[in-house]
Parts: C-alpha cells; structure tokens; sequence
C-alpha cells in the first residue's frame, strides 16, 4: 500500500510556541526582536511552502527482524540496537517521506544573502517546524491505517539519528518509487529539498509508542 499528501501550512496548525527550543530559548521566553520576526515568516509561509508526505506499507510476507538487521524485500538495514529494540515486535513497516519543499530553504538563504541574518535563521527554523508537524500527519495516517486491523505503531525513526548510519537513507529511497513527493537523494544520503525527513515506523500487534528514546 502506497499513499500520497499534500497539506496546506494553515492546516498544520504552527503557533508561535512551537519556535521557543528550536530558537535556543529553553524556557519557552521568546525575546525581542523574535515576536515580530515570527508573526511575519508565519504570514509569508503559506506561499512559499510546497508541502508534501506520504508513506509505503510492507506486510509481514515482506518482511523480517532479527537481533541486528531488518529486512524489507530485497534491502537489509543496520540499524543502532536503540531502534531494533523499539522495533523488535513487528510484523510489518511504513516507510515515510515528507517535505516542507525547496521555497523556505530558498527564501532564508535569500534574507542571509539581504543582511538579514536574524530573519534568515527563523525561516530556516519554521523550515523544520513544518516538516516536522507534517510528519506527524503522516504517522497518525499510518496509525489510522494499522488501526484498521487492529495494528499498533511504534515511534517514527529516522536513520542518521539514534546511532542508525545516515547511509542507511540509500536503503530506504531504494524501496521507495524515484523521487517520492518531490524528494530526491544525494551520493552522500542528503536529501532535496533540505526540509525533508524520511523514515520508518513499525506496525505490529504487541508495539506502543513509547516517546523518542534517543539522547
């Protein structure tokens, strides 16, 4: 099962607390001049976003886990004993790729190259924001999915994260139709548009979310 996509940034429902860790201000406090800086990248964003996700699911007859591999079809993954543990009751995987698109990677570098540093750089944070709340879309429409026979899923993971080589991503975009929602990959597992996250969550009777478990 394959399935594809495309979200509005209005829908994604981005508020201003969503800014204060990913700008460096732990305390959820925002300071002067971030407010207005925020208001008017939240305004503009809508234009310049090209938001696009969508997932693949491989049944059990597809599928298999072991201590320190998972193999889905023809492609094996290494991933870190962090993730096998999370993953070690499946019976099926989703593979997922979602995109904030090119146009606010683009449009920070602009504002930088303006002498605007400060604007530049929370561009570049709603960038991450979007995709990431995006993403979240896309799993709760696995788990909508997997619900539908009585499946749970895990949490989401990614490899370059957790200890899972960021090399790994060649083995997911192989199995993966050539540039799925608009995102492609580099020799060197960087994907384009910038604003991108791929990975994969587990589908399984005995799975729950359990939160990130990665320091």
């Amino acid at each position: 099962m394959i399935k594809e996509f495309q979200y509005s940034f209005n829908e994604l429902g981005i508020v201003n607390s969503d800014f204060a860790e990913l700008l460096g201000f732990e305390d959820g406090i925002v300071p002067e001049p971030f407010p207005e800086l925020i208001e008017y990248a939240l305004n503009y964003a809508p234009s310049i976003c090209n938001i696009r996700g969508g997932f693949k699911i491989f049944n059990h007859n597809e599928v298999g886990i072991d201590k320190q591999t998972i193999r889905i079809c023809d492609q094996v993954f290494n991933p870190s004993k962090i993730v096998i543990t999370q993953f070690k009751n499946a019976s099926s995987f989703a593979l997922f790729i979602c995109t904030a698109g090119a146009g606010i990677t683009e449009y920070s570098k602009e504002e930088q190259l303006n002498g605007d540093p400060l604007l530049s750089f929370v561009f570049d944070v709603i960038g991450s924001v979007t995709v990431e709340k995006a993403t979240d879309k896309i799993q709760k429409a696995i788990e909508e999915e997997s619900q539908k026979t009585g499946l749970n899923v895990s949490d989401r993971y990614s490899p370059g994260f957790c200890e899972w080589s960021v090399a790994e991503q060649q083995v997911l975009f192989a199995l993966m139709p050539e540039n799925f929602c608009g995102v492609s990959l580099s020799e060197t597992s960087l994907m384009s548009p910038i604003k991108s996250v791929s990975g994969i969550i587990a589908i399984g009777t005995d799975l729950e979310q359990k939160g990130y478990q990665c320091h």
